[in-house]
């Protein structure tokens, strides 16, 4: 995080200065990863589902959510790295991505996708029409999408 704002803070300088062409983009901070470096790995992106409770909203009526597990994923199994799982929370009525916890194997790689997804503001659906390599822990994402439609497949 400090060195994305330190370039922004270099870039900001620099197009002041005239010695840039464009301005730069700011930093939205409700898209920041956060990443935990232990054994598993955790990471997540967005609101959690507790924090959407103190907020009012009402799961079922405001949100939803969906799991899938590692130990149903064909690559987390091949590799023998089993515990884990993946948790998306979409808004309703139009499914835009909310928040999203990876436990497990790669979780702080993993995230990545869904950094992408809630920054460009990215719904379940457009998440479930992508297609994702197979075999691949990114799959796991996928599901969870699913999950959270009620559409899950592989559990």
């Amino acid at each position: 995080m400090a060195s994305e704002e330190a370039i922004i803070c270099v870039e900001r300088i620099a197009w002041r200065a005239g010695k840039h062409d464009h301005e730069p983009i700011p930093i939205d901070y409700s898209v920041i990863p956060g990443c935990t470096y232990c054994h598993p790995q955790v990471a997540s992106v967005g609101f959690t589902e507790q924090a959407l409770k103190d907020k009012g909203l009402k799961k079922g009526e405001d949100y939803e959510t969906g799991s899938f597990p590692f130990t149903a994923n064909g690559r987390a199994i091949a590799a023998g790295a089993t515990d884990g799982m993946v948790k998306i929370i979409r808004g309703l009525p139009r499914g835009e991505i909310l928040g999203a916890h990876i436990m497990g194997e790669n979780a702080t790689e993993l995230i990545s996708e869904m950094t992408i997804a809630r920054r460009l503001e990215a719904t379940t659906e457009e998440i479930n029409v992508t297609v994702h390599a197979h075999p691949t822990l990114h799959e796991a994402i996928h599901e969870a999408s699913l999950a959270s439609e009620g559409r899950v497949i592989h559990m």
